[in-house]
C-alpha cells in the first residue's frame, strides 16, 4: 500500500528512490485533465528534474543564422555585406561553431572565417569566456593573408531566452609571422521578435602595415 504524506510533507519515496506517480498527483491536486494537457508535469511524474543543474547547464544563448549590411570605414567608405552563423553547438558540451564571409559589392576587400570556441563556464551562467582556435583568409586592397587563428571571446547574456547579448572578441591570424593580423570585433544583439533579433558589429583589423575597419548591421535568426 502506498503512503501519502501529511499536507506540506513531500511524497514517500518508493524503493527504487522514485517519487510514485500517484502520490505526486495527491500532493499537486490537479485533475488528470491538467496533467494529461501538459508534458511538463508528465516528465515530472516520470522523474523530478534538477532544476538548478538545468539552468546551470541549458545554454543561456542560442545559435544565430546572420544576414547584414557592411560598412567600410577604411575602404573608401565601401558598401557590402555580411553572412554567417554563430554558436552551433556541438552536443551538451562548451564547444560551438562559428562561421563568417564578409566583403564589399565592389572590389577585393573580404574576409572569410571559421572557429571553434570552447565557453569554460557554465552555459547557464551570465557570462561566459571562450578560448577560439579557427582559420582566416583575409585579402583588402593593401595585403592579403590566411593562416591559424587563435584567440578569445568574451560573451555576456543578457537574457537566457537569446533576447540580448554583448559579445567581445581579439583574434590573431598567422601569430607570430609577418602578415600577422589582429582582428577585434564589439557586437551588440537584441531581439524584436522570439526568433529574430537586430544586432551591430564594431570590427578592427591591425596588420603591420595597414588598418582596416569594418561596421555592420545584422539581421540574426535563431532556430
Amino acid at each position: 500500500m502506498t503512503a501519502y504524506p501529511a499536507w506540506g510533507q513531500l511524497p514517500l519515496e518508493e524503493e527504487n528512490g522514485e517519487m510514485p506517480t500517484d502520490a505526486i498527483d495527491n500532493e499537486l491536486n490537479l485533475s488528470p485533465e491538467i496533467i494529461e494537457g501538459s508534458p511538463v508535469l508528465q516528465r515530472w511524474r516520470e522523474e523530478v528534474p534538477n532544476v538548478l543543474e538545468e539552468i546551470r547547464h541549458d545554454p543561456a544563448f542560442r545559435t544565430r543564422v546572420r544576414l547584414g549590411y557592411s560598412h567600410f570605414p577604411s575602404t573608401q567608405d565601401k558598401g557590402g555585406f555580411n553572412v554567417g552563423v554563430e554558436d552551433i553547438f556541438l552536443g551538451r558540451t562548451g564547444l560551438t561553431l562559428s562561421t563568417n564571409y564578409d566583403r564589399v559589392f565592389e572590389g577585393d576587400r573580404q574576409t572569410f572565417g571559421v572557429d571553434l570556441n570552447y565557453y569554460v563556464l557554465p552555459l547557464g551562467s551570465y557570462i561566459n569566456v571562450a578560448p577560439v582556435v579557427g582559420y582566416r583568409n583575409i585579402t583588402t586592397d593593401s595585403y592579403w593573408t590566411d593562416g591559424v587563428a587563435v584567440g578569445g571571446k568574451i560573451i555576456l547574456p543578457l537574457s537566457r531566452t537569446g533576447a540580448a547579448d554583448i559579445t567581445f572578441s581579439q583574434l590573431f591570424v598567422s601569430p607570430g609571422s609577418a602578415d600577422e593580423v589582429g582582428i577585434t570585433t564589439f557586437s551588440v544583439g537584441y531581439a524584436v521578435t522570439p526568433d529574430l533579433r537586430l544586432a551591430t558589429d564594431i570590427q578592427k583589423q591591425n596588420s603591420i602595415g595597414d588598418k582596416d575597419s569594418r561596421v555592420g548591421f545584422v539581421l540574426e535568426w535563431m532556430p
